[in-house]
């Protein structure tokens, strides 16, 4: 069970419950006793979207599953996504030991990352994990190297940058030349070549990924079209490929959580089904990550003051950008529900404590008539959320609860 909470950042703030301890899908009565702010994780929504993900895969049966553990590492989470028998996708030493010590198998773990350090590297050969994603023929030359002095053989996927453009924010792309990931397509057959002609690593597929946030099909449809015409290439050239990972990037509906609380995995899935054109004994790997987790997690923040403005009103909440910084990083939009009052709704500015004019979680948004001491809800911050928090303005870190341990 949650510890009591004593104080608030020195201060305690009582609430009345105006809808018999729950108002939605959320148990205030229980948040009354937890130092806000915090997450709360439903994870009944959690296993029914990896219920909705393994019914659509299985249709499927060269299609993997990895979760991307750079959306929510919580370690409550990774156990129940690791029940449910995904696989891990993971960008640094610090996720693997993350799903390693979740209890991920390490012959399903893939590495992927724009700089793989040594000890990095080494944690992964040590691990025998399934795969590391390359970004470029110099750290395949490291991870040779590091292999041969370990007497193991790494297999390697090379992550190509398609140079399509996704229908996303401009700081979530991936797979546009101008970015940072991956090797230029001009440059895979010399990459697949290097790789072939060294005694410590394995060439076993091809990696992609494009972007975040992506809810335009068209988008992964241009994927699978550059896929087929690299493949096309490379048969041209004897080159064959067993493993094609496509990446995840599969968005969620942050205006609608209560509407939409789980992606509409069947088109995803028949998507690359119905134009990727695999050749016999290909498997293809997702890397799911935001759409796995983002909507069973809330941000529960409580409203320290309200304050009447010249030209609009501000509810002043105890959440700042350390807790979530989306908002103030992407102009990212999560929808905010007053879950502690039922009076008529008045437009709002939720802003937070931090020293910072960017601390704005949202401006002239409707709310249920907001009081000190109310209960806000900051929707659809499973993914990216907690795992971002930092200690900007020596604040604690937010602390992870899950229904489960609600009841």
């Amino acid at each position: 069970m949650p510890k009591p909470a004593t104080a608030n950042y020195g201060m305690t703030i009582s609430i009345t419950s105006k809808d018999n301890g729950m108002k939605g899908k959320f148990p205030i009565n229980r948040f009354e006793r937890i130092d806000t702010p915090f997450y709360y994780y439903d994870t009944a929504l959690l296993r029914k979207t990896l219920e909705a993900i393994k019914a659509e895969a299985v249709k499927h049966k060269n299609f993997v599953v990895h979760y991307a553990v750079k959306a929510n590492a919580n370690a409550k989470i990774l156990n129940i996504i690791r029940e449910s028998g995904l696989g891990a996708d993971c960008v640094s030493g610090g996720e693997i030991q993350a799903a390693i010590k979740a209890g991920f198998p390490s012959n399903s773990i893939v590495y992927a990352g724009v700089g793989k350090s040594d000890w990095e590297i080494e944690l992964g050969l040590e691990k025998n994990i399934f795969c590391f994603n390359v970004e470029r023929t110099a750290e395949l030359q490291v991870i040779n190297e590091l292999a041969r002095q370990k007497m193991k053989v790494a297999r390697v996927a090379f992550r190509i940058n398609p140079d399509i453009g996704a229908h996303t924010h401009a700081n979530i792309t991936t797979g546009l030349a101008e970015n940072k990931f991956g090797i230029a397509m001009q440059d895979m057959e010399q990459a697949i070549n290097t790789a072939q002609q060294l005694t410590n690593v394995s060439f076993v597929g091809l990696h992609f990924h494009i972007g975040s946030q992506i809810t335009d099909m068209g988008d992964f449809i241009a994927l699978c079209n550059r896929i087929n015409e690299l493949q096309d290439k490379l048969e041209q050239h004897h080159i064959n490929v067993e493993h094609i990972n496509v990446g995840g990037g599969l968005g969620i509906d942050y205006q609608h959580p209560n509407r939409v609380p789980i992606p509409d995995f069947k088109d995803y899935f028949n998507t690359y089904a119905k134009h990727l054109k695999l050749r016999d004994g290909q498997q293809v790997h997702f890397e799911l990550g935001r759409a796995v987790v983002g909507q069973c997690g809330s941000l529960i923040t409580k409203v320290l003051y309200v304050k009447q403005g010249t030209a609009k009103k501000f509810a002043i909440v105890d959440a700042g950008m350390t807790d979530l910084i989306r908002p103030a990083l992407y102009h990212a939009y999560h929808k905010i529900e007053n879950i502690s009052s039922n009076s008529a709704p008045e437009p709002y500015d939720v802003v937070g404590p931090i020293c910072e004019s960017s601390d704005v979680f949202a401006k002239q948004t409707e709310l249920n008539q907001c009081e000190r001491g109310d209960l806000l809800a900051i929707r659809s911050a499973g993914a990216y959320g907690e795992i971002m928090a930092s200690q900007y303005n020596c604040r604690r870190l937010p602390t992870g609860y899950t229904s489960e341990e609600m009841i």
